[in-house]
């Protein structure tokens, strides 16, 4: 199935065989991640801020939510949610202790007490069937071999409730000049770029059931993210 839309002005199709699979184990991405956590925030504000800020927009966030975000990192995001759902039920997880040590101590700043924030796995999440207002996900698919995705969406899909949304940033493809610079680098070494490489959900999501809203893509200091958003 190939979906095209007129957000971003491009046809977007997720064809594996023109996409790298993941080629960090799995079992190694959160003490890969323990060790980045100390400049992760730069890296980030220097090539995610504009997506983040852009998914924020499209999330329009209704104070007194359920909302998980799955794969918090440092709390850039989830600390934003928080301030806006601050009558609402705001959980973060992470499978980096490092992570989410740096997110405790954003989160820590505020007055508010309505989150919680703790060790866990986007392939087991200790969340109700049709629990979940709202899923967030920023960066994470593109760590993940593709033959493990549908187990992820899959846990996704469950927690949510009905026309729940989902929102997820990932590193993609490149659309503009400059983008494929990181996925050369991927190519020469992956844990350098911590594991990512250019993904395309869109395809996927469908598959699932999902219903896609809006993509739209986001190249900032040459770096490729696409923006998601879904309705169960």
């Amino acid at each position: 199935m190939k979906l095209s839309f007129a957000c971003c002005g491009i046809e977007c199709c997720s064809n594996k065989a023109l996409m790298l699979d993941a080629r960090v184990p799995q079992d190694q991405i959160g003490e890969l991640y323990d060790g980045k956590a100390w400049f992760y925030d730069v890296w980030a504000y220097l090539t995610e801020s504009k997506a983040r800020e852009r998914a924020l927009e499209l999330a329009e966030i209704q104070d007194g939510q359920s909302i998980l975000e799955v794969a918090v990192g440092t709390g850039l995001m989830f600390n934003e949610i928080v301030k806006r759902n601050s009558h609402g039920q705001n959980n973060g997880i992470d499978i980096s202790k490092g992570m989410l040590l740096r997110a405790e101590t954003r989160l820590s700043k505020q007055n508010s007490e309505n989150y919680s924030l703790s060790i866990g796995s986007a392939y087991d999440l200790k969340v109700g069937d049709a629990s979940v207002d709202m899923l967030v996900n920023n960066y994470m698919f593109d760590l993940i071999p593709f033959n493990q995705m549908d187990r992820i969406i899959g846990e996704f899909k469950r927690v949510l409730k009905h026309d729940g949304k989902l929102i997820l940033i990932n590193m993609t493809k490149s659309e503009h000049f400059g983008g494929s610079l990181y996925e050369n680098v991927y190519r020469l070494s992956p844990r350098l770029l911590g594991g990512c490489r250019g993904i395309q959900m869109a395809d996927l999501l469908t598959r699932h059931g999902f219903k896609v809203e809006v993509r739209e893509y986001v190249q900032q200091m040459f770096f490729p993210s696409e923006i998601i958003l879904a309705a169960k």
